[in-house]
């Protein structure tokens, strides 16, 4: 079989050690045009002595990042002005000796008249004047000058082991390293890619010798602190025993490097584990905005400080459990190219199904990696994962994110993905899944629920607030579609009343055409145009420029347009504009409920007098119940809805018969603690005010069955909540409304896909009236990269009851012979 780059690496890594166990000095191979894998050039300074120099002399430093001594004897380093003439030449300064494993090897330069700082004593010396801010730097087996004045030329040239070019120099590799100065030199930050800007970069000027003596002749201060191994450090709980301590002498091997952002750094992990399987053998490293000079492969030491980092507050205030990592490091590497540690495969039985340990803050918890898959993976906290053929079961975001799950057999849902069946029952199998590699090198893939990474995804593993544990990859599996397309519900018959709910995800103006087309073929082809619509996170007309406007008919006129162009229905709307920036969503936004009906098959029973803070009542009209103000909000000013969004219902009428809907949207989750945090079990603080808010919506429902107990009641809206919920069932006991979710199988219980959990937030609750009533949950969004929400709409079509029994059973007839509604 082909080896992969992991097999090739490790190969090339064992074969250098053997050598250098040997006893033996490698020479370099001849120079091509590849990367250089030992000696390199490390810093180049032609500053020195100029005006505002430190340094007396110019230098150039080369580093060896091989497992073995790389014999440099008859090279020489040599110099080329930055645009070089026809007549131009070479200058070289020839070495002697060799470059220790992971050693320095400084070449001194032209003596300057400025300056106060000497060099260390330097392992060759020449007398080349190079120019502060552009010229060309090459590391060259041999002695004779090169004859080469173009890059491409330079490139053919076997002799060329190594060259940066830098200040718009002509001659470099890939694109020039920025000019440096008279105060800065161009400093390797990266390993040897043969592109000089992303291998260098301007910086404070470091020589160092082979004896590892700086400027001054003296040597480096090594730091100070307690020897330890990453077992040491990570301990056998959530919580460093190190915590705050210098440590120093710290083996391992890098495993993986973030070089973006600003937390940037590195894992590394020790290839000789101790025995105990709480203790974690891997780490990050953190070196915040500053370019990481280490590459996987990489035996280094790393001298720091240890550290508890919190991903959102720090210390007592935060939710979530914490990083341990080194900061403020001092890296020392002894060799490059050696193979990784092998990942750990995490088949379907490793990680236990038990989701954490409980009992309030579980930080100071002795682990136990083989009951809690909490535990379980904080013992493997920086160490390299592996999951083979991993199935996907959240798709990719906007930031480049997905989950996957380790054991496929867990709650699956009928289309890939892990369904969220009860808070006992968390789903231990989900793990985020991000990529360390370059996306111009591997972009991201965009995965959709129930595809496929065929092969092996591997990273090292970390933790963040957004999803807690994840692994960062260095390899990525190929995606293999798993086939799923948006699905179509049913077209209601014309007898059939059809009653949906979307949450449009902060519908405005603002926002871009195609995703007003994209929602309106939503509702026209895949939930065959519903007569009544409940919609949530409509905002006003300003979208969220917080500027008290509160109306938002521009952009239900724009949504109904692009319905009627997608073939639809002329939808009629309805809604109470709230009171500004009282409804809480997003600031100045001021979403709200409001219902779209098709006026050729249902009409609004318009009654006047609603606004944001008048509540409609129940009235009754000969044994029927009405609302007092149609449409109008439920209970508006009871203190359950503070900041959140009131209740709006109305009440319509379908070839003769009273519909009453209610839409909802209530109170978000913000606030809960996270199922992935240090609190277990977690507090979800927002549940109160969702029970003051469903306690306050089944009261208003009770009064409307207190006066006709077979009223057509729909309950449609986003609920923030879940089917097994208190929230729910508070709504649900004693069997007056069905939460229809719960009538589907438990692997379609869904319209929501978070961290991994296909879950329901939205519901569609009806009476007992509704006769043949029928569910959907049409999945279109949720499960998908491509979103135009992050919801899933839902449809239930029935035939009202005429309160009637005998003449409903005739309708129920008649339903046989039913034709699709038009």
């Amino acid at each position: 079989m082909t080896p992969s780059p992991h097999r090739r690496r490790a190969l090339a890594g064992t074969a250098v050690t053997a050598l250098l166990s040997a006893g033996l000095v490698v020479t370099a191979s001849p120079a091509t045009a590849a990367p250089s894998a030992d000696a390199v050039i490390a810093e180049v300074y032609g500053g020195g002595g100029n005006a505002g120099a430190t340094l007396t002399s110019d230098y150039v430093e080369l580093a060896n990042r091989a497992a073995a001594a790389v014999s440099v004897d008859g090279w020489s380093v040599q110099y080329l002005p930055a645009a070089p003439k026809p007549t131009s030449t070479w200058q070289a300064t020839v070495l002697t000796g060799s470059i220790a494993p992971g050693g320095k090897y400084l070449v001194g330069e032209a003596k300057g008249t400025g300056g106060t700082t000497a060099l260390p004593t330097a392992d060759a010396t020449g007398t080349i004047n190079m120019s502060a801010t552009a010229g060309t730097v090459a590391l060259v087996s041999g002695k004779d000058p090169l004859t080469c004045l173009t890059a491409a030329d330079c490139a053919a040239d076997p002799r060329v082991h190594d060259l940066v070019g830098f200040g718009g120099a002509v001659v470099v590799e890939g694109t020039s390293a920025p000019a440096p100065s008279n105060t800065t030199a161009v400093t390797r930050t990266a390993a040897d890619t043969d592109d000089n800007s992303k291998d260098f970069a301007a910086g404070t000027p470091a020589p160092t010798n082979s004896k590892g003596e700086t400027t001054g002749g003296g040597g480096t201060t090594p730091p100070t602190g307690t020897p330890a191994r990453i077992h040491d450090i990570q301990g056998t709980t959530r919580l460093s025993p190190l915590v705050g301590k210098q440590v120093v002498d710290v083996p391992g091997i890098v495993t993986g490097v973030r070089s973006f952002g600003s937390s940037q750094g590195f894992f590394f992990q020790d290839p000789n584990p101790d025995s105990d399987p709480r203790t974690s053998e891997g780490i990050f490293v953190y070196t915040g905005s500053a370019k990481v000079a280490v590459q996987p492969g990489d035996s280094i030491k790393v001298a720091g400080k240890v550290s508890e980092f919190y991903p959102d507050e720090s210390g007592a205030k935060s939710l979530y459990q914490s990083n341990t990592e080194i900061d403020s490091p001092t890296v020392t590497v002894l060799s490059s190219g050696n193979p990784l540690p092998a990942a750990e495969i995490l088949h379907p039985d490793t990680v236990p199904t038990a989701f954490a340990p409980t009992g309030g803050n579980i930080e100071s918890l002795q682990l136990q990696p083989d009951k809690y898959a909490l535990d379980f993976f904080e013992s493997r906290e920086g160490m390299r994962v592996e999951v083979d053929d991993a199935r996907v079961v959240g798709p990719t975001d906007k930031y480049n994110e997905l989950y996957v799950t380790t054991k496929p057999a867990q709650n699956p849902s009928v289309r890939g993905g892990t369904v969220y069946l009860g808070y006992d029952d968390n789903n231990s199998g989900r793990l985020e899944l991000q990529s360390l590699i370059p996306f111009s090198q591997t972009p991201f893939p965009k995965a959709n629920v129930g595809d496929k990474l065929t092969g092996a995804t591997a990273g090292p593993l970390d933790y963040t607030q957004f999803g807690g544990y994840v692994v960062q990859a260095t390899q990525l599996g190929g995606l293999v579609s798993g086939g799923i397309k948006p699905e179509t519900t049913a077209k209601q018959t014309v007898d059939e009343l059809a009653v949906a709910t979307y949450n449009v995800e902060n519908l405005a103006p603002t926002d871009p055409q195609a995703k007003f087309d994209r929602l309106a073929g939503n509702l026209v082809h895949n939930l065959a145009a519903p007569d009544v619509v409940s919609l949530e996170e409509i905002q006003d007309n300003s979208g969220a420029t917080d500027n008290g406007v509160v109306a938002a008919d521009q952009t239900l006129q724009k949504f109904a347009d692009a319905v009627v162009a997608a073939g639809g229905p002329q939808y009629k709307w309805t809604e109470i504009d709230p009171t500004n920036d009282a409804d809480g969503g997003q600031p100045g936004g001021n979403i709200r409920i409001a219902f779209f009906y098709n006026p050729k098959r249902v009409s609004l029973v318009d009654r006047p007098g609603g606004d944001a803070t008048t509540a409609t009542t129940i009235v009754n009209n000969h044994g029927q119940a009405e609302l007092s103000i149609s449409p109008g909000r439920v209970d508006p000013t009871n203190p359950a809805w503070t900041a959140s969004r009131k209740p709006l219902a109305a009440e319509f009428r379908f070839q003769g018969r009273e519909v009453i809907v209610i839409g909802n949207h209530l109170v978000s989750k913000l606030g809960d603690q996270p199922d992935v945090g240090r609190n277990q079990p977690p507090t979800r603080s927002s549940e109160v005010q969702r029970g003051q808010q469903t306690a306050a919506l089944r009261a208003f429902v009770d009064q409307i069955l207190a006066v006709n107990k077979k009223a057509n009641i729909v309950i449609p809206g986003d609920f923030n909540d879940m089917q097994f919920s208190p929230t729910v069932a508070t709504l649900t006991a004693g069997g007056k409304l069905r939460d229809l979710v719960n009538e589907l199988p438990a692997n379609q219980r869904y319209s929501y896909v978070y961290q991994g959990n296909s879950e329901v937030l939205d519901h569609l609750l009806v009476s007992t009236a509704p006769r043949g009533v029928q569910y959907d949950v049409v999945h279109v969004n949720a499960e998908f990269a491509d979103q135009a929400s992050d919801h899933d709409p839902q449809v239930v079509r029935f035939r009202p009851s005429t309160g009637n029994e005998l003449l409903d059973q005739l309708l129920d007839l008649a339903h046989l012979f039913a034709p699709p509604a038009k």
